[in-house]
């Protein structure tokens, strides 16, 4: 027993002694490039060649375990998708209607569409179409990973020709656009 007081005591003295004075050998982690968005973290290489690479955000480097253009092409598509629903969430409640417009839908709002669309089998249907266009959609995704040099997000569709004409750096500067606010 004296003896176990002892040594805890021995140890907890041991606390308050000054520690060393030797120079400390930098770590690998502060030899490497830091990440711009979170600078406490490497710059993940696997960003390098891809618009947006500058900030260096991929905090779980999840880049390291996945293609980057397969992660590209998911982050651009659900983007993508976010934009047309709160779109369509908003104009729902503006009071913008499809014509011919069912008897069904009249005064629903935004809120209350899901329910009502539910009991009458139409969100059956969203998501038989949506499967279909997913099904479609790797097609490209497909070839996009066995080089077929289609760019992440490129279908070749430019409606409004927003990219038509442009040089180089301001259609990187657009691309950029779409990632950071989509």
């Amino acid at each position: 027993m004296k003896l176990a007081i002892l040594a805890s005591l021995l140890a907890s003295g041991a606390a308050f002694v000054p520690a060393s004075q030797e120079a400390r050998s930098a770590t690998s982690l502060a030899a490497k490039e830091k990440s711009a968005a979170l600078p406490f973290l490497p710059y993940p290489e696997n960003l390098k060649g891809y618009v947006g690479e500058e900030t260096g955000f991929d905090p779980l480097r999840i880049s390291d375990y996945f293609p980057m253009d397969y992660l590209r092409e998911a982050e651009l598509k659900h983007s993508r998708i976010a934009m047309l629903a709160w779109t369509g969430f908003v104009a729902v409640d503006m009071g913008f209607k499809i014509y011919p417009f069912p008897e069904a839908y009249e005064g629903l709002t935004s809120a209350t569409a899901h329910d009502a669309l539910v009991q009458q089998g139409a969100m059956g249907n969203i998501a038989l179409f949506i499967g279909l266009f997913e099904m479609v959609g790797y097609l490209g995704v497909a070839e996009m990973l066995q080089g077929s040099g289609r760019e992440p997000g490129d279908f070749g569709l430019d409606p409004l020709s927003i990219l038509k004409g442009k040089s180089e750096e301001e259609v990187k500067r657009w691309k950029l656009r779409e990632l950071k606010n989509g």
